[in-house]
């Protein structure tokens, strides 16, 4: 169990980390230094966390008392989380921005959003926007958001920031629909953020480098299914995380397609467009080995933890570093880069080149129009690329 001067000795780390005292409380030491305290606890099927308060504001002393009310409600049944809540809107007859937001990552599990999206909206919603979760939703003004924003982009982390905006904007507009706000204030903060500087993804051009690799990533005796993903994107040019979540359910053997669904796609929310990928010769080879081991469960490229699971988000890139490739001349994203340059130069067309890398059109009716029109030069330039590859595996 924790003691008084455990907590005051306990230093932040790179990474947050937990001090358990006893009955699920336990004292979250954050890499800023702050400590907060937190009870975690099951009603029903559902496991979840109640947060008591910072120290050395709410005591050790005082957080267990928390903590003790919070059990004797679950065991009458209560969710000690929800109860709050009632009181909260009782005491003020106002929701919080918070309980909106817990309601908003509700509804992107139920609606099948991929796991990764709500995880993600989850830690921006509940970790790095904190300070505004206890704010009515109506009393949430643009000035105390660009307040938030501008402590997350002084830390440089830009892309966060943005990303951090987008959400809230997100929350508000469920909000909107659900009668409980009148306006999404954070449609006054576009502009007010610093753009991230946009880095291009390191890779290889020069054929005899690029077949090196390829003979590389043929022979490399880690995971059988990291070689293969590899090589696969090398095939199909697609982002890697289309690729780790790849699924056996939409690979067409038949017509030698390859869906990928929107929910695996980049793209802005509420922007996402599904993509069908033709597939060479090469590529349905492999993936016909693949099945041989991977065939029995849904992924077509699992982790070597779990069957059921995918690769891991640095699987490859990992891959490539054992190699001996530094992040300075591939990575796993640079298979894109690598095609587009190829191709580009020896003459195919730019925009059906454009179309395979599923660079997103954004009027409507020309992206339709775009994914028929392309479809017959697509397959033709998959399978010369495929034959590419080839080719350059034979250069020393």
């Amino acid at each position: 169990m924790l003691t008084a001067v455990k907590i005051k000795n306990a230093k932040p780390k790179d990474r947050q980390y937990k001090l358990a005292d006893a009955q699920g409380l336990y004292l979250l030491v954050r890499p800023n230094g702050s400590k907060l305290w937190q009870y975690q606890y099951q009603i029903g099927n559902s496991r979840k966390t109640f947060s008591v308060g910072a120290w050395p504001d709410v005591s050790l002393a005082e957080a267990r008392s928390a903590r003790m009310a919070g059990r004797n409600l679950v065991r009458q049944g209560i969710d000690p989380m929800h109860k709050r809540k009632v009181a909260v809107e009782a005491e003020t007859g106002k929701v919080t921005f918070g309980e909106i937001a817990d309601e908003y990552i509700e509804r992107m599990e139920a609606e099948g959003r991929a796991e990764r999206t709500v995880r993600k909206n989850s830690w921006l919603l509940k970790d790095v926007g904190r300070s505004i979760r206890s704010t009515p939703i109506e009393d949430l003004k643009a000035a105390e958001i660009l307040t938030l924003l501008k402590k997350v982009e002084a830390t440089g982390k830009l892309e966060t920031a943005r990303r951090l905006r987008t959400v809230i904007g997100c929350v508000f507009r469920f909000a909107i629909a659900t009668l409980r706000a009148e306006n999404d204030p954070t449609v006054l903060l576009r502009g007010s953020l610093r753009n991230p500087q946009v880095k291009s993804h390191a890779a290889l051009t020069e054929p005899v480098e690029i077949g090196k690799l390829m003979r590389d990533i043929d022979n490399y005796d880690g995971w059988p299914t990291i070689s293969w993903a590899l090589t696969f994107a090398a095939l199909t040019f697609q982002r890697p995380g289309s690729i780790r979540s790849a699924k056996w359910e939409n690979v067409d053997f038949e017509t030698a397609i390859w869906h990928i669904p929107a929910e695996d796609m980049k793209g802005r929310l509420g922007q996402k467009q599904s993509h069908d990928v033709p597939l060479s010769f090469q590529a349905v080879v492999l993936l016909n080995r693949a099945r041989k081991l991977s065939g029995d469960h849904r992924f077509v490229f699992p982790s070597m933890k779990s069957m059921d699971k995918i690769l891991s988000e640095n699987a490859m890139t990992v891959a490539l570093r054992r190699m001996g490739y530094t992040k300075d001349q591939m990575t796993a994203h640079g298979f894109r880069s690598t095609a587009s340059t190829i191709l580009n130069e020896r003459g195919f067309r730019s925009d059906v080149i454009e179309a395979q890398l599923a660079h997103t059109e954004t009027n409507e009716v020309r992206r339709a129009y775009n994914r028929a029109k392309y479809w017959d030069e697509r397959v033709a330039l998959m399978a010369a690329w495929a034959k590419i590859l080839d080719e350059f595996r034979k250069l020393r």
